[in-house]
């Protein structure tokens, strides 16, 4: 029987570590939106934000496929997201519309948002503990606003600002109660969509994938206008969801009372 060499116990295949390098990599974009906040380069860091969301599940949908799952990966993950769509969508939304109107409690909010989404991924860390249920473990549904939407949302005035719906600096009155707003639906128990939830008709592939193209392209000419549009309809799923929520909460107490 051969031992196995040295060598081998002291080293590990490069795509065991891919999915933490892509991690990291999502680490220094938010990073680095936070220094071009500092230089005033607000489209640059709303991009890198942008882009550390679109990489997000990326890191863990390698780990799965490579079979390289570590919990030093999960937790690394976890404080990436803290830092990418908890501090620095806070940050940029501060310095861009509520840093000269002090007076409004411009701060308060931010601290309220970012409490929420760490409460958010603490939640989802537990939830995705061994010691869960296997039924908590892979829900039809988000408990929450995930952290990558609620920096959607929390972005949602730059975006406005960006394609010159609106000017969000005139207006800290409104995005400060807005951000607090997006962490407390972060933080919230409402059930909230999930892809994985999405189920594919095979006759609709081929318009699926028209559709595709044609969201590519919007993006390509109009990009702000298409994250408004983005966000828009998932405010309306948001919508949607509470309501769901609240008739379903509806019939339980109707149910109760009758027994």
């Amino acid at each position: 029987m051969n031992k196995p060499r040295e060598n081998d116990t002291d080293s590990l295949p490069f795509l065991t570590i891919l999915p933490n390098l892509v991690t990291m990599l999502g680490l220094c974009a938010g990073l680095t939106a936070i220094r071009f906040v500092m230089s005033g380069h607000y489209q640059l860091a709303v991009g890198l934000i942008l882009f550390s969301t679109l990489i997000d599940g990326l890191d863990g949908l390698l780990a799965r496929r490579l079979n390289a799952t570590s919990e030093i990966g999960a937790q690394l993950d976890s404080l990436s997201d803290f830092l990418n769509f908890g501090v620095a969508p806070a940050l940029i939304v501060y310095q861009f519309a509520l840093t000269g109107a002090e007076d409004t409690g411009g701060w308060i909010f931010v601290l309220v948002y970012v409490s929420c989404c760490c409460m958010r991924l603490a939640r989802f860390n537990v939830g995705n503990s061994p010691a869960a249920p296997e039924n908590a473990k892979n829900p039809k549904h988000f408990v929450g606003v995930p952290a990558p939407a609620g920096a959607m949302l929390a972005l949602a005035p730059m975006f406005l600002s960006f394609e010159h719906s609106l000017d969000a600096a005139s207006l800290p009155f409104l995005v400060g109660p807005y951000l607090a707003f997006v962490g407390l639906l972060m933080a919230s128990r409402l059930p909230t969509f999930s892809p994985k939830s999405i189920r594919i008709p095979r006759n609709r592939i081929v318009w699926i994938m028209i559709a595709c193209a044609l969201i590519v392209g919007i993006l390509l000419t109009r990009f702000w206008l298409s994250m408004i549009l983005i966000t828009s309809l998932y405010g309306i799923s948001l919508i949607h969801s509470t309501f769901v929520f609240w008739r379903n909460k509806r019939r339980e107490v109707a149910r109760d009372t009758k027994k």
